[in-house]
């Protein structure tokens, strides 16, 4: 069981995180947006989005850069192990503290209010949960690498995900002494990759970068030539044979539309 949570389930979670993906943004293009509730109710919903996303943005540059640039890199750099792992721990723990409070005011939000409640759906609902979670858990992995000061808990988890990603032999013997802890932010982690393109999640990957050097259009419209709009309706005529002969022109316009060719 082991060998297959870490060592078969990562690739399962990250295929099918990479072919969702691109199955539903070719099928279903109009699903893929981030389904803002803000427009329901504005309220706390700018400090909670802006500390998740703030927090979610450095937690994934720091897991990026502390797990997938070769070690040699590091020791090139002249950062050993043990700096590397304090900075992880004080600039992760800062930024997971931060999103998990924005977290918990989104969540809150969502819960609390019937309106955001009922325009929710249970993936929704459910992914912020998840992620919730997981960010408790990573904050809980400080406690446990603050007792292997010298980085040795960290290396486990970085041989273990560059075997993964570089694919090394035997990626799940590095995380045979790790704490249950760091394994199981490792399960859910993976297990938010698989459900990643069934849930909103998937606008994290759609930046309008290319917004950036797109040309620029601009549409304008002149009144110049346009006939003038009426003021109002035109009054009645009084007189009835006058009233009869407008019915009648209007019935011949009406049947001069439907039928020009007749």
């Amino acid at each position: 069981m082991h060998n297959f949570l870490f060592g078969i389930y990562p690739y399962i979670a990250i295929t099918v995180m990479i072919l969702g993906s691109i199955i539903r943004y070719e099928r279903d293009p109009f699903t893929w947006k981030s389904g803002s509730s803000q427009m329901l109710r504005k309220r706390t919903f700018f400090w909670g989005s802006v500390l998740f996303h703030v927090g979610v943005l450095f937690i994934l540059g720091g897991h990026i850069a502390g797990l997938l640039v070769p070690i040699s890199v590091w020791e090139f750099l002249g950062v050993s192990h043990g700096a590397k792992q304090v900075l992880a721990m004080v600039s992760g723990g800062l930024a997971g503290l931060m999103a998990l409070a924005g977290a918990l005011i989104l969540l809150v939000r969502r819960l609390g209010d019937p309106r955001i409640m009922a325009n929710s759906t249970i993936a929704d609902t459910g992914i912020l949960i998840l992620l919730g979670v997981q960010l408790v858990l990573g904050l809980a992995t400080v406690p446990v690498s603050a007792q292997h000061l010298d980085g040795s808990e960290m290396m486990l988890f970085i041989n273990w995900a560059q075997a993964v990603v570089y694919f090394g032999a035997d990626p799940a013997s590095y995380l045979i002494g790790a704490s249950w802890v760091v394994k199981t932010h490792v399960l859910l982690g993976l297990t938010i990759f698989l459900l990643f393109p069934f849930t909103r999640l998937v606008h994290m990957i759609s930046a309008p970068i290319r917004y950036v050097w797109r040309p620029g259009w601009q549409i304008v419209r002149t009144r110049r030539g346009a006939r003038p709009s009426p003021r109002g309706l035109s009054p009645m005529p009084a007189d009835p044979a006058r009233r009869d002969a407008l019915d009648a022109a209007r019935a011949r316009l009406d049947a001069a539309i439907q039928h020009p060719g007749e």
